[in-house]
């Protein structure tokens, strides 16, 4: 739940704004409606009949309504043009951050690479660090249509619209009071929705004066993996095990992880023979098996709890009859509570160990001269053990799972706030202009649970005997300091105030700031044999500035997590821009109309310098029923902060092959003269006779991923040609229309890192540039050899290309129908291609056809409105997909046919079925006013496809692809309107 405090103190502001929308300046009654220019989406250009010839797919109020979004990501994500989200309530309860943000991803692209804007201007990031906005911070009922544009848009509006932009254009003029109220939950008894708002609006008798305000406050319950039986159970496929295609199909359930409560120990025996015991359930010491595991899916969440409370307001006011004032407003509170399983602890190997560098847990020390036992070390594993690390006493090493601390996990409040304020009005007839500007911030504070202090940990492992025979630490300052001895042999067994000591609870501070503004001219300065050609020239500064600040201990890397330290930074841009409009034909044969649109904006960043972007485009009326249209762009994409100045953040790669591994002192070839030059791998060498990495040298490979101030800007190319039949002139046919678009996007220059096993192979293959990024070890340090891998550190680069391209259509109808409205509505995409290429030179990855980028993707609305009754219905088609292949020995051209050697075909494994999902909604109005509505989301309880742990495309704890397909199941809500 957001803070009551928060929660009085914005109840108190809605009750003033709407107070103030009271008084009598205002008449509440609109004015006639008069012919007025308006801007397309893409275009600056003001126009009474203005066309765009860019593909744009419009999604009204009426259409939000009749879904019962609670978030507007949930409605935006049926559309096939929109790709698997970054980041949703459903695929980020593992983000150590931004964990229930809600994103859009246009075309697959990337969320960076969609432009989401809010009345034609740019609104604030809900990520520190990048450019992507959270859906959370818009208020959906707010919300008068959603216009979204594919392909590159940067002439028009600045970098980031490289896939395209979604435009968000808010309510305004209305005069009256809306309220809405909602409840829902799914039938499994979770997912439970609540959710109120209230918009009013007041405006003056003439109707040039007007104010809105509006409040909003929801809550989305969590969803627990362990309520579902596909995912109630840790499970596990044999291709994780094996890596053979044939066994996709085969699910190790249940796959309980050996990281248990009760602790399972390793020693090796004095007969030489590694060996280890768990506890069963009455605590005995047995040997480990998988029974006796840990089952993490009982703790996780499929989808997270959100609550949002959201104020927004805008208005205008007439100066004279030709200028006005306007601004615009928003704030939005939301929470979110992330939840996984207690901590894995590792006490010598892993990623994070409490004891690094080969070394063990002492069982006993040396105390003024003698050999002491740790008394919190059992019988038997003391009379059993040996000294392993050569120290003079025996060890042990250890793994368990930390229930008696905390579960993992992280509840963060997050504040958003934007204004915007601005003059417009005409100049003369022909002529007029806009001024604005905005500053708008997200701050999110973040508390999460779970981890541990390593030094506090190891302080409390090593105990010795007190004066009593009772466990203290063996350090004194520990001592001093409250360490308190922890017993890890046992389920239960961590005290509560060992608990205390050893956690180490986390922070995370972030702050986005954006400050923009901009003034637009537009107008029509001369004529032409077929019109008026229409000019907008403009200029915009913007700054945007970022701050992440985890707690110290996470900076540092010492709470057995990875180190996060601080990323800060900051850059602004200035640009000029002009577009123009000019009709080249009129009414000739074939030629009813054509227009012809360019646009270009330069703009000066102070971090990658000048860019310039450009569009031109064609729009072409053969008569009134028939169009084409078509577009080209260059478009561009600044890096983020993030990608420029993040500040090393750690990470521990698996995976990783050693070039050097089997190299002798006399081995031939260019790699192995390059292995050779490392001191240690010589050492290694001298040692074992050939270069020798063990298990331990593997598990303790980290590194840091680097921003880079050396990165430009990433330039995208898009062309658009596109089809409109639409048949006015016919009487049964007059409100049907049919649009069929082409799209081709390729990015040049996309940001990413180059991949740590790259890096490794491009540094012993001769480019000298990578081997600065590598670090290997000098000696050996306990378990760990001479000459191993200790650190392979990335930066981001400008390498390699994104691309994609497929068809859209669009088919809508409105007829009578039994003295009601029938309207229909469908929307398809077939992706032709889809790829990745890491780095310029290697081939293309191709994704079209695989799991989040089926090729075939539609949603058909339909509703039938009669008197007072209306019902809705909407049906969501996903098409067959097949597992990445890239996770397989095999390689895929770019017609998705699969290239073979010995095993059968991968199709005949690694397909996963189309899947449909049927929304629907019913609604009867009471009287005047009021309207009660209800309905079904997933109405056959469509179960998503089974792509569980160890499977590309899954979602841990879901046991399937949660961005893609829905899992949460059959879901009921019920809701009551006012309009007045």
């Amino acid at each position: 739940m957001l803070k009551q405090a928060k929660v009085s103190a914005i109840s108190a502001a809605v009750s003033l704004a709407l107070g103030a929308l009271a008084t009598p300046a205002f008449a509440q009654q609109a004015s006639a409606q008069q012919l007025e220019r308006v801007e397309v989406t893409g275009s600056r250009i003001l126009s009474v009949n203005a066309a765009s010839p860019a593909p744009i797919q419009v999604m009204t109020s009426a259409d939000i309504a009749a879904s019962g979004a609670t978030n507007l990501q949930d409605l935006l994500l049926k559309s096939p043009v929109f790709g698997t989200p970054g980041i949703s309530r459903t695929n980020s309860n593992f983000s150590t951050s931004a964990g229930g943000v809600a994103t859009v991803d246009l075309r697959n692209l990337g969320a960076d690479r969609t432009l989401l804007l809010v009345n034609g201007r740019r609104y604030v990031a809900g990520i520190s660090g990048s450019a992507t906005v959270d859906l959370n911070t818009i208020p959906t009922d707010f919300i008068e249509r959603v216009e979204v544009m594919t392909g590159g848009a940067s002439a028009a509006y600045g970098s980031d619209a490289v896939a395209g932009v979604v435009n968000l254009v808010l309510k305004k003029g209305f005069s009256g009071l809306m309220l809405d109220a909602q409840v829902g939950q799914s039938q499994k008894n979770d997912d439970k929705v609540k959710k109120f708002s209230a918009t009013t609006g007041v405006s003056s008798a003439d109707g040039r004066d007007n104010i809105m305000a509006h409040f909003s406050i929801s809550q989305q319950g969590a969803v627990y993996s362990a309520n579902r039986d596909r995912s109630s159970v840790d499970q596990l496929s044999q291709f994780a095990l094996t890596g053979e295609a044939s066994d996709i199909a085969t699910v190790n359930r249940p796959a309980y992880s050996s990281f248990t409560p009760q602790g399972r120990f390793f020693y090796t025996g004095a007969d030489g023979k590694p060996a280890n015991y768990t506890y069963d359930p009455s605590g005995k010491e047995v040997p480990y098996t998988g029974a006796l595991g840990f089952n993490r899916n009982a703790i996780r969440q499929t989808a997270i709890p959100t609550d949002r409370l959201l104020l927004a307001a805008n208005g205008e006011k007439a100066l004279n009859d030709s200028h006005s004032l306007f601004f615009e407003s928003t704030y939005a509170a939301t929470s979110t509570k992330t939840q996984i399983e207690p901590f894995a602890v590792d006490s010598t190997g892993g990623s994070n160990p409490i004891y690094s560098g080969g070394f063990y847990v002492p069982a006993e020390f040396m105390v003024n001269g003698k050999l002491t036992r740790n008394p919190l070390v059992p019988d038997y594993i003391y009379n059993l053990a040996t000294d392993r690390d050569k120290d003079g006493a025996k060890d042990y090493n250890f793994t368990r799972r930390l229930s008696e601390i905390d579960n993992r996990g992280a509840r963060a409040e997050r504040d958003t706030f934007r204004i915007l304020v601005g003059l417009k009005g005409d100049l003369s007839k022909t002529w007029n202009y806009e001024a604005y500007a905005a500053h708008g911030f997200t701050k999110e504070a973040q508390h999460s649970t779970g981890q541990v202090n390593a030094a506090n940990f190891r302080n409390a492992l090593e105990a010795i005997p007190d004066a009593n025979g009772k466990a203290q630490c063996r350090d004194p300052l520990a001592r001093a300091q409250g360490c308190v001895p922890i017993n890890v042999f046992g389920k239960g067994s961590i005290s509560p105030e060992a608990a205390k000591y050893v956690r180490a609870d986390g922070s995370l501070m972030t702050k986005v700031e954006q400050t923009f503004a901009g003034a637009t001219v537009s107008g029509e300065p001369f004529s032409l044999p077929a019109g008026q050609v229409g000019v907008a020239l403009g200029a915009e500064y913007r700054k945007e500035k970022s701050r992440d600040e985890a707690d110290a201990l996470t900076q540092a890397g010492l709470n057995l997590g990875n180190a996060r330290p601080i990323t800060e930074g900051e850059f602004n841009v200035k640009e000029v821009f002009g577009e123009v409009r000019a009709p080249l034909l009129k009414n000739l044969p074939f030629v009813k109309a054509l227009d012809a649109n360019a646009a270009v904006r330069f703009g000066k960043y102070s971090t990658v310098g000048n860019v310039t972007s450009w569009n031109a485009g064609l729009d072409w009326a053969l008569n009134s029923m028939f169009r084409v249209r078509g577009t080209t762009a260059v478009s561009t994409r600044a890096p983020n902060i993030g990608e420029l100045f993040q500040g090393g953040n750690q990470t521990f790669p698996t995976g990783i092959a050693d070039p050097c591994k089997g190299v002798t002192a006399t081995s031939v070839g260019a790699k192995d003269d390059l292995c050779r030059k490392d001191p240690g791998v010589m050492q290694n060498i001298a040692t074992n006779g050939k270069f020798t990495v063990v298990q331990p040298d593997s598990q303790s490979i980290s590194g840091y991923d680097f921003g880079s101030t050396s990165l430009k800007a990433e330039k995208g190319k898009s062309n658009t040609l596109g089809v409109i039949f639409s048949p006015k002139g016919i009487e049964y046919l007059k409100n049907f229309s049919f649009t069929a678009d082409y799209f081709d996007i390729k990015i040049d220059d996309a940001i990413s890192t180059p991949g740590r096993q790259l890096t490794l192979n491009q540094c012993y293959a001769g480019v000298a540039a990578y081997c600065k990024d590598v670090t290997r070890r000098p000696t050996a340090l306990g378990a760990l050899s001479a000459g191993s891998i200790a650190l392979i550190n990335q930066y981001n680069i400008n390498a390699g290309s994104r691309a994609t391209s497929g068809v859209d259509l669009t088919v809508s109808h409105a007829m009578k129908l039994a003295d009601g409205q029938l309207n229909s509505r469908l929307a398809y995409t077939y992706l032709i291609k889809s790829s990745l290429t890491a780095k310029e030179g290697e081939a293309p990855d191709y994704s079209q056809g695989e799991v989040g980028a089926s090729r075939n993707r539609w949603v058909l609305n339909v509703g039938y409105d009669r008197g007072a009754f209306a019902v809705q219905a909407s049906v969501t088609y996903i098409g067959h997909a097949y597992l990445d292949d890239q996770s397989f020995s095999d390689t895929t051209d770019e017609n998705d046919k699969v290239i073979r050697t010995a095993r059968e075909n991968q199709k005949m494994f690694g397909e996963i079925k189309a899947k449909v999902y049927t929304d629907m909604q019913m609604s009867y109005k009471l009287g005047k006013g009021f309207q009660l509505y209800g309905g079904i989301n997933n109405l056959l309880d469509t179960a998503p496809p089974a792509i569980v742990s160890g499977l590309p495309g899954n979602v841990t704890g879901t046991e399937t692809d949660a961005g893609t397909y829905d899992a949460i199941g059959r879901r009921y809500y019920l809701g009551m309107r006012y309009n007045f």
